[in-house]
């Protein structure tokens, strides 16, 4: 079974990228974190995939 959210720092690893990175795209509005509570950020791999098969973001 395939997670279906990722912490920053997981999605980093998968992406083949810095975490910083991340946080970039959700700077620039390509990525929509969604806050689990005040200590704890995913992202929904759906959105990633979706992201990676219209664009090319890396």
């Amino acid at each position: 079974m395939t997670k279906r959210y990722y912490r920053a720092k997981e999605l980093a690893e998968y992406l083949g990228v810095t975490v910083t990175t991340v946080w970039n795209y959700v700077k620039a509005g390509r990525l929509t974190p969604k806050k689990l509570s005040s200590n704890v950020t995913v992202f929904d791999i759906k959105e990633v995939e979706t992201l990676f098969e219209t664009d090319e973001v890396a």
